[in-house]
């Protein structure tokens, strides 16, 4: 401490001396915020602690819990970055809830570390930032921020050997607020969370370390724990040979003291404390409330019409950005050509996986054009007598391809995936990844896409509403159509209601969307869509009353909180900073609980499916916007809403906390019922007056506890109690690999009830066989077909695909649409299963005694006849008969396919798939029967 006195009061003296009081001034104040750190002039720092907007507001505290740890440091300003020297030349580098990076910044830092730099970080890291950056931040800390803990728990050492130095270090472990830190490839969880699972609060890897909590908030984790976990990292990555260097080769050797901050710097706030609430009082109709005096919270008796709120904690606002794009690009298997970076064990598995994966989905695509070129699928299921086909057709589906072709390439394929292994043995990376690419490569070139393939499945797509202004007139839409009903599209998403403007002439709406002007979209959409063949389901905007860059294209406000809460501002919904939109958010959202809007949004969509045949209606923002408690983002505290929690509870919402377990809870369930109760009156309503009406979602693929968590949709019980036809869960994702992971947990669920389950697939910057291999995988897993976003992205390459593969074939009768006419479409989908087996054996290609495929042929046959009889003529005692059999069936399938299963494990794994989605056509179908019509 006297060395940082004397150190102060020699720059004081020269500053004074050439005249610059007011530098002076402003240098104390510097110091009082922390931003200058200690260093001693006889002493090297060893780290280099990251200043930038994100963590602005906490850099006082921050400073000062390093400060004590008695580290030596340098600041980097995150703004002056552009290379990899400006990361520094310190061999340890520390982003403390750094949220956003550039790409360019994330390239340099990838550098620097393999330089040999050190990284240690905390909280959500680059989680503002683009999915590329984040994919690339995963990489280099072994891990990513998964999501907030909803309460306060007790960190405790991990089941793993901690290094030596940490074992040795006092005051790791205690209470903290953070999040569960998701570990990937060779990271191993140095720290755990107390509750369920154990899961990972501390994931550390021989060059990174990553903290699940916001280090340096107050609110978060005590002083001493902060510094003994970056005590104890800095001192691992500081232990080197006696020979080694202790700077990072082509690091800036420069030290900065202080932070040239471009735009004026805020004044931190004050730590918010459990009893002390400065809160600001908005106005209601504007998006985000102006800042008056701040007042105090009114008692629970007497809530106002905009909340009074209280920061749950100390955070800097996020950036704008669409939660969706949180899903996309995360745990992306990239791989970056001619990089030898090292690969680890699992990123070595996981490449061989994908590879033999993708060996399996061109396999199971070839298979299923060679059964189609045998002639088109019968529309009514029939028996499969007579069939013949040769191996030809099988291995060369693509005519212009060479049977010698597709056959090398998959053995190629084959050899590089069996070799991957041992390049990484050898650390031959960059090699390893050149191979892994050309294979995949080689692959790509092998789908069939000039061959007619699909099956009986929903094609559905979103028609968003720029597509359908660009149109301008009904002669316009009919040429929209016209694509979509070539490319074999049989179900359209019609946007209808989008930030509460709707696109046809409305008796209850307020306001038709401004860029629609002499035509009725929604008439000429269902005309042209029957016309065609094709199913128009309305797809609205339930609980977004708005849209920032919706008013940037009409000229309003960007504050504009759209034509309904601005006639009906009590009808608003707030965070509990009295924002009707969330800090880095677009949308201002309704009240939930209200209920006149409610009932509104009732008498609107009554209006939708009465006056139109509309033939579904698709319900989409059904959900609170996103929140992270821990950081102090919450929604939900609307007039209504507060007023109905008192009533239950007798506490004002605003007045509890994360910390406030029991309170906490019942404020979460209390929200999440909200929207329960609505899908649920919905559903009631219009099915009363539209019975065949089908009711669909389009939903959050997170796991089932962080999405109540976070945006309060708990769509698992609106399937189990049949509100809903289908779950549309937007599965978007910039690779095959991450697409199933994320869609696999609800394929598999068991919480679906009879619910048929479409996963969303994001055309938007997909290749196009990027976009063709997702659809094989859909196609493959066991379900029922798959929803694409948008109209806008289909482009002209990616059309003239889907007009090959799964394009209407005149003259042919209509095929049937599974949630239409599931029993027919099950029958169907089995008929081209059984050919897909007679072609195996017939080339002598399945691993099966003469007398088991004698046994095999004979249950098929008797399933196949179950099925046709069902679909013929739906009955109780038809459908019990075809679901016994179908059990039957499948119990003895694996018993069958035993040995082929060892030798061809995918594509009897398709085959399971495929007869697991026949089950659920019969238990939909099931639904429907016992359903009024």
């Amino acid at each position: 401490m006297k060395n940082q006195e004397n150190r102060i009061t020699r720059i004081q003296l020269k500053i004074k001396q050439a005249g610059f009081f007011i530098f002076n001034l402003q240098f104390l104040l510097l110091n009082s915020l922390g931003i200058l750190p200690a260093i001693a002039a006889d002493e090297e720092p060893v780290l280099s602690i990251v200043y930038s907007q994100d963590n602005s507001n906490q850099w006082s505290t921050i400073t000062n819990r390093l400060q004590a740890t008695g580290v030596k440091y340098c600041v980097i300003s995150l703004d002056a970055v552009r290379s990899p020297a400006d990361w520094g030349d310190r061999r340890v580098l520390f982003l403390p809830n750094v949220e956003t990076i550039t790409p360019a910044q994330a390239i340099a830092l990838e550098e620097w570390m393999s330089q040999g730099g050190r990284l240690i970080a905390s909280g959500p890291v680059g989680s503002l930032s683009a999915p590329g950056v984040r994919q690339l931040l995963r990489t280099l800390l072994g891990g990513y921020w998964g999501f907030s803990l909803s309460q306060t728990q007790q960190l405790q050492p991990a089941k793993t050997k901690l290094p030596e130095e940490w074992l040795n270090q006092n005051g790791l472990f205690g209470k903290v607020h953070g999040g569960v830190v998701i570990a990937e490839n060779l990271s191993a969880p140095a720290a755990v969370w107390n509750a369920q699972d154990n899961p990972a609060a501390v994931v550390t890897t021989d060059r990174s370390t990553l903290l699940g909590w916001r280090w340096g908030v107050d609110a978060v984790s005590a002083a001493d724990i902060d510094q003994a976990w970056l005590k104890a990292s800095v001192e691992r990555y500081q232990k080197l040979p006696p020979s080694a260097s202790r700077k990072v080769e082509g690091g800036s050797p420069t030290c900065s003291t202080s932070v040239e901050v471009a735009t004026k710097k805020p004044t931190p706030p004050p730590t918010v404390s459990p009893t002390a609430v400065q809160p600001k009082t908005p106005q209601p109709v504007t998006a985000t409330a102006p800042n008056p005096q701040p007042k105090t919270p009114q008692p629970p008796a007497k809530i106002a019409t905009a909340p009074q709120p209280r920061p749950l904690v100390n955070i800097t606002p996020q950036r704008s950005r669409e939660p969706i794009d949180e899903l996309e690009e995360a745990v992306r298997l990239d791989v970056v050509p001619n990089s030898n970076a090292p690969i680890n064990s699992d990123e070595a598995i996981a490449l061989q996986q994908e590879l033999e994966n993708l060996i399996g989905r061109v396999q199971s695509a070839k298979l299923a054009a060679a059964v189609s070129a045998t002639g088109e699928v019968e529309n009514t299921a029939s028996n499969t007598q007579g069939l013949k086909l040769d191996s030809a057709s099988f291995i060369a589906s693509r005519s212009d391809v060479p049977i010698s072709d597709n056959e090398q390439a998959i053995a190629q394929a084959r050899e590089i995936a069996k070799n991957i292994p041992q390049l990484i043995a050898q650390k031959n990376y960059a090699l390893a990844r050149q191979q892994w690419l050309r294979a995949k490569t080689m692959l790509w070139k092998q789908f069939p896409l000039d061959r007619r393939l699909a099956q009986p499945e929903i094609r559905s797509v979103w028609l968003d509403r720029g597509t359908i202004v660009r149109a301008g007139s009904e002669q316009g839409l009919a040429q929209v159509f016209d694509r979509l009903a070539q490319a074999g599209i049989n179900t359209v998403f019609f946007e209808t209601v989008n930030a509460s403007y709707t696109i046809y002439p409305s008796q209850v709406a307020p306001q038709q969307n401004p860029l629609i002007r002499g035509w009725d979209p929604l008439e000429s959409a269902v005309k042209l869509a029957h016309a065609r063949g094709m199913e128009l389901h309305a797809w609205v905007w339930v609980f977004a009353a708005g849209n920032q860059r919706h008013n940037e294209i009409l000229n309003q406000p960007s504050n504009y909180p759209g034509p309904v809460l601005a006639a009906h501002p009590d009808w608003a919904n707030y965070d509990n900073r009295g924002n009707m939109i969330p800090a880095g958010q677009t949308k201002p959202f309704f009240d939930q609980a209200n209920p006149q809007l409610r009932q509104y949004l009732l008498k609107l969509y009554e209006e939708i499916v009465t006056r139109y045949q509309v033939d579904g209606l698709q319900l989409d923002y059904i959900r609170y916007p996103f929140q992270d408690p821990a950081a102090g983002r919450v929604y939900g505290y609307g007039k209504a809403a507060r007023e109905q929690f008192v009533q239950r509870t007798g506490v004002d919402p605003l007045k509890i906390s994360p910390s406030d377990r029991d309170l906490w809870q019942k404020w979460t369930a209390f929200r999440t019922e909200q929207v329960n109760t609505f899908v649920a009156e919905v559903s009631q309503h219009l099915r009363q007056k539209r019975p065949n009406l089908i009711l669909s979602v389009a939903v959050f693929p997170l796991p089932e506890l962080e999405r109540i968590q976070k945006i309060q949709q708990q769509w698992e019980v609106w399937a189990r109690q049949g509100d809903i036809d289908l779950i549309v869960p937007m599965t978007y994702a910039l690779d095959t690999p991450r697409f199933q992971r994320l869609a696999q947990p609800w394929i598999t669920s068991t919480k679906l009830g009879a619910t048929l389950l479409v996963p969303g697939i994001r055309l938007l910057s997909l290749p196009i066989v990027g976009a063709f291999d997702q659809l094989q995988l859909v196609r493959d897993l066991p379900v029922s077909g798959y929803a694409l976003f948008a109209v806008e992205n289909l482009n002209n390459e990616l059309q003239q695909v889907f007009n090959n593969t799964q394009g209407k074939v005149q003259p042919r009768n209509n095929e049937p649409i599974p949630h239409r006419q599931p029993f027919q479409t099950a029958a169907i989908r089995y008929t081209a299963l059984q050919k897909e087996w007679k072609l195996i054996l017939q080339n002598e290609q399945l691993n099966m005694p003469a007398a088991t495929i004698s046994e095999f042929n004979n249950q098929a046959e008797v399933l196949q006849t179950a099925l046709n009889q069902l679909a013929a003529s739906p009955s109780a005692s038809k459908f019990i008969a075809a679901r016994a059999s179908l059990t039957r069936f499948q119990s003895q399938f694996r018993i069958w396919m035993r040995q082929e299963a060892i030798d061809n494990p995918y594509q009897v794994k398709v085959w399971e798939n495929r007869l697991a989605t026949i089950e659920r056509l019969l238990r939909y179908g099931e639904r429907q029967m016992r359903s009024p019509s």
